[in-house]
């Protein structure tokens, strides 16, 4: 099916927006009349950069408080319209969307709102023009899309269509089933967008929280079946008013949108994508930094051991269970080193750049990805090296699809050589699993401001993993929005979050989650070994002694070492956290009988620590 997006969902000129939708695969566009009027462009030099760029003009609006009115006002009206209409003609647009009154010169009369809206069809028949007419979520008198379909109905024009809005219908909890009743020729287009379900006045949901289907928390997929009933042959367009989104830049949030819709199709059985591949668990965390030792003195102070070297790069091998962090000091590593706080001030460059993610089926998982626009990444490998595909997440993220320790697939670990462990005295393999690290748990990436949305989409259905519930963590200095994504048995758990404001992302610190079997064993032994543990207010501690019943000595161990304690209806959480090295920490947990979160409850209170720790270090 054509798909299209209307010119007010993407940042820039016009010039910028169309190039933008042309690049992400978008058949069509809206222009909406804001973005024509501040055009260098004339309609003509407009219609000729859409034909260059493979772009048809599906949609010109919006037309506004035309129909119901006092008869010399509509004359004003139809003046109006016949300037839209030349306009339109030029332009090489053929569709208008009339939107439902709003004006306070508007009256309840359905009977004239048919008349004057025939009228109009009347006059844009002239120019080979259809009208859409639009029920606004908070239209003066028609409000719903029924209404509006009634009064196209009545006014029996074949000039006069209806449009379908996902969010004015879905906003307002109108049954979309109704949407079947409609006649498919007269459905002459159809809009969509999401919405994070929230408690506010519609005009004000509609104009700044829209989001791109399977962002928010409307059935979008299913009003877009009943749609399909009609026999509706248009195209499926975009309409997304979002306040971050005109702050991004323009191509990656056509990409993003361009996704949604190719998701959507996927979901009502419209068009066929390669099968998602979950992934089966984490195969490695890849760090990069122009300087190891500060990052590798946390790892061996955790138990981890360097256990190999990759063969033709400097890449080291730390493992601990079946937890395996690389430390990458190439010239991938200097990018990051250049990094700074938001306040200016030099940071030690150490962060997060890749992901191996265990996969049953790393070339179907590639395939999927590609799919869905996600950059292939290309990668310099000597002849010996393991083939391995790896794609590019919104942040930057490079993720790997691996098969680790399959015989009949190229494996990742085949391309780094034993070291004799003589940089660090303990090996892994001695680490006992009641107080060692076993694996990765979690994750937990700060998205770029303008891309969590976005991340969201992509976690979900390039990787096939299930979205939670978002959240909201109080951090001292703005709120933190949260959300992770997991697969259904937990074996891949990742936490997205960002910031209150575009400078946050350069604030907040990546972090690696380990799981062990007895965080207090595991701490003490961290901070044996010279670790330093974040240190917890003791006002935190006086509080679980006021909510939880501890056993004899249990709190007290808790605050000596710095350890978080959480419950939800499955089990317990208890977790603890390093001292920040550059843009990365690390977190050791402890899971007890099917604990699901994350100790979001938590997430204050170490945030304020870290803050603490930061002003303490200068960092």
């Amino acid at each position: 099916m054509r798909t299209s997006i209307a010119t007010v969902s993407l940042s820039g000129s016009l010039t910028e927006k169309l190039t933008a939708a042309s690049r992400a695969g978008f058949d069509g566009v809206e222009i909406f009349e804001n973005d024509l009027l501040a055009s260098p462009l004339t309609p003509e030099e407009i219609r000729v950069r859409c034909a260059d760029l493979g772009l048809t003009i599906d949609l010109y609006q919006p037309m506004r408080d035309i129909e119901a009115v006092p008869e010399d006002e509509f004359g004003r009206n139809l003046c109006r319209a016949r300037h839209k209409f030349e306009l339109m003609r030029r332009l090489g647009a053929d569709t208008v969307l009339v939107c439902s009154s709003v004006s306070p010169l508007a009256v309840d009369d359905d009977a004239l709102a048919a008349g004057q809206l025939s009228q109009l069809a009347d006059l844009a028949q002239e120019f080979g023009i259809r009208v859409a007419y639009e029920a606004l979520a908070w239209g003066r008198h028609v409000s719903t899309y029924d209404h509006a379909w009634h009064i196209v109905e009545t006014a029996d024009h074949p000039a006069l269509g209806t449009c379908l809005d996902s969010f004015h219908i879905l906003s307002r909890g109108s049954d979309p089933k109704g949407i079947e009743d409609i006649p498919g020729e007269k459905v002459f287009f159809l809009q969509l967008a999401d919405a994070p379900l929230l408690a506010m006045d519609v005009l004000q949901w509609s104009r700044h929280h829209r989001c791109f289907p399977g962002q928010g928390g409307f059935d979008v997929a299913g009003l877009v079946r009943h749609v399909l009933r009609t026999g509706y042959a248009g195209p499926l367009s975009l309409e997304v008013f979002n306040d971050v989104f005109r702050q991004a830049e323009a191509g990656p949030t056509a990409v993003d949108a361009h996704r949604s819709l190719l998701v959507l199709q996927e979901t009502v059985g419209m068009a066929g994508l390669p099968a998602p591949v979950v992934p089966t668990g984490v195969a490695f965390a890849e760090l990069v930094t122009a300087d190891a030792e500060p990052v590798t003195d946390v790892l061996g102070a955790l138990g981890f051991a360097r256990t190999a070297r990759h063969r033709s790069k400097p890449v080291d091998l730390w493992q601990q269970g079946d937890a395996r962090i690389l430390i990458n000091t190439g010239p991938a590593a200097q990018p990051h080193a250049r990094l700074r706080s938001s306040g200016g001030t030099p940071v030690d460059g150490t962060g997060l750049a890749a992901i191996g993610l265990e996969s049953p089926d790393p070339a179907g998982a590639a395939r999927r990805a590609e799919a869905l626009l996600a950059p292939v990444l290309p990668r310099r490998r000597a002849p010996e090296d393991a083939p391995l595909d790896a794609v590019a997440a919104p942040d930057g993220t490079e993720l790997f699809f691996c098969a680790t320790g399959r015989p009949e697939l190229p494996s990742w670990r085949a391309d780094f050589e034993n070291t004799e462990n003589t940089e660090n005295t303990v090996d892994s393999a001695d680490i006992t699993t009641d107080s060692g690290v076993t694996r990765i748990d979690h994750l937990a990436l700060v998205q770029p401001w303008h891309h969590f949305d976005e991340a969201t989409l992509f976690h979900r259905s390039v990787l096939g993993l299930s979205a939670q519930e978002s959240v909201d963590v109080a951090d001292p200095y703005g709120l933190l929005r949260s959300r992770a994504v997991t697969s259904a048995d937990g074996d891949v758990r990742i936490a997205l979050s960002v910031g209150a404001g575009p400078a946050d992302d350069t604030v907040h610190a990546q972090h690696i989650a380990f799981a062990t079997h007895d965080v207090v064993s595991a701490a003490r032994r961290f901070r044996e070994a010279g670790g330093l543990l974040l240190t917890m207010p003791a006002n935190y501690y006086d509080d679980l002694a006021a909510r939880f019943a501890f056993a004899e000595g249990e709190l007290e161990a808790y605050r000596e070492l710095g350890i978080l304690y959480d419950r939800d209806a499955y089990g317990e959480f208890r977790h603890c956290y390093t001292r920040t090295v550059g843009r990365v920490f690390f977190e050791l947990v402890q899971r007890d009988g099917g604990y699901r979160g994350y100790g979001a409850a938590n997430a204050p209170v170490r945030l304020a620590a870290q803050h603490i720790a930061r002003r303490l270090t200068g960092g």
